[in-house]
């Protein structure tokens, strides 16, 4: 990151509380929520402030030491990576439950780390229940606090506690100057989102498997390239609405689709592999609409066997008219092929998303345009990322379809605005009906 803040490592086996901790701690509804234990399996990164002390939260996924199978495994394997930059260890566990053998076995491995370490004892949101916590010492900890992380209760003890020796930021050093620009990884299960995610910042960031739908919570990674600050988000696999079942999956596609309107650019990665289906069609519609920038990638192009690009190209945009302004990377995130290609272009689409015209650019335009439609007297620009253009004519209400597409298409000829929708909305000049 380029502010090097001190990390704050949340661990524990799963359905303890982590990922509620974790947002109590952010303020923000960042990591998935539910019952269903196992929710988290990534590791999830948040910046949080206490007493004027700024600080970095990872969230890991539910840990269990002796666990064999693969996405057990590599959970932690991911928790590893966070603990070793870790400034302080929470030690999570459930107040309400005995003492585990997993809670033992994750305990004796995080003192035999030697970094700071709390112990916080979450679901004790009564004082009644306090007593409940002090059977946790057994576990070795000393410093322990009783919580409750969907309450609030006991939070400010253990920040303070974490917190103490942390450096005081500066107001300068706030990221609001030069915000980072925002890339959401998007597309259906097992199309290789979570591999490009891996390939684009140079580590095993986020976990890959074979099995649909392993991401569940969104993935953010910080990137500095060429000066440019990039944050990554790799959200999980939209799938249709009736293969939707489990509650985790349903709360993982409506984060996934917060997390495009949070972002400033959207990679849409498609499996080259199996063709265009009409799921990709959908998931590219929640971008447009949202006004966000594409990029097209198509994933898996080294094992596509013969297919000829131009055809495959063709094919997409025949699939998906509506993106015609979004232009195409054919890539492999699996060996690296091609994602070089990501990074500049990145930049450029979000310098067209963010371009202003000035007054008198439009009205030269104006100028120019062969409109038989209505009258155009002017154009403002109001916004930007999207860009969006009010019209003033002759009459009130909105131009014909293929007029509208005339307008934008001499607009993006004007001036560009590769990979990003262009808005217009259409208003009788002041004074007329």
């Amino acid at each position: 990151m380029p502010e090097t803040l001190p990390a704050v490592v949340i661990v524990g086996r799963p359905n303890v509380g982590k990922s509620t901790l974790f947002n109590r701690i952010t303020g923000q509804r960042r990591a998935i929520v539910g019952d269903e234990p196992g929710i988290t399996r990534d590791r999830i990164h948040g910046i949080a402030e206490y007493a004027g002390r700024r600080f970095e939260v990872i969230d890991t996924g539910g840990i269990v030491m002796r666990d064999a199978e693969h996405i057990p495994g590599q959970i932690l394997k991911q928790a590893r990576v966070a603990l070793e930059r870790a400034a302080h260890i929470i030690l999570l566990v459930d107040g309400r439950a005995e003492i585990t053998g997993a809670d033992r076995d994750l305990a004796q491995m995080l003192v035999r780390l030697g970094k700071p370490l709390s112990l916080a004892v979450n679901k004790i949101d009564a004082r009644p229940r306090e007593g409940l916590a002090h059977e946790f010492y057994e576990l070795g900890i000393g410093d322990l606090f009783p919580v409750s992380s969907e309450h609030g209760a006991g939070i400010d003890a253990l920040l303070e506690h974490v917190t103490a020796g942390f450096p005081e930021s500066a107001a300068q050093t706030r990221e609001d100057a030069h915000p980072p620009i925002k890339v959401a990884i998007i597309g259906r299960p097992n199309v290789g989102k979570s591999t490009l995610l891996n390939a684009l910042i140079g580590e095993e960031r986020a976990i890959v498997s074979p099995v649909a739908g392993t991401t569940r919570d969104a993935v953010d990674e910080r990137v500095v390239r060429g000066g440019i600050d990039y944050v990554f988000i790799d959200t999980a696999g939209i799938r249709r609405k009736g293969k939707t079942r489990l509650m985790a999956e349903k709360l993982s596609v409506v984060m996934a689709r917060r997390h495009i309107r949070l972002s400033n650019v959207t990679l849409l990665v498609l499996d080259a592999s199996e063709g265009v289906l009409g799921l990709d069609a959908t998931i590219a519609g929640y971008a447009h609409e949202g006004g966000r920038a594409v990029i097209l990638c198509v994933n898996k192009w080294d094992v596509a066997g013969s297919r000829n690009r131009r055809e495959f190209e063709q094919r997409v945009r025949d699939s998906m008219k509506f993106l015609d302004y979004a232009p195409a990377v054919f890539l492999s995130a699996k060996t690296g092929s091609g994602t070089e290609r990501l990074f500049p272009l990145i930049r450029e689409v979000y310098d067209a998303a963010s371009m202003r015209i000035a007054t008198g650019e439009l009205n030269r335009f104006v100028e120019s345009l062969r409109f038989e439609e209505r009258k155009i007297y002017y154009i403002t620009q109001p916004g930007v990322r999207p860009p969006q253009f009010v019209v003033f004519t002759d009459r009130a209400g909105p131009l014909h379809f293929s007029h509208e597409r005339y307008l934008v298409n001499q607009l993006r000829r004007r001036f560009g605005f590769k990979g990003t929708p262009v808005m217009l909305k259409t208003r009788a000049k002041p004074g007329r009906r």
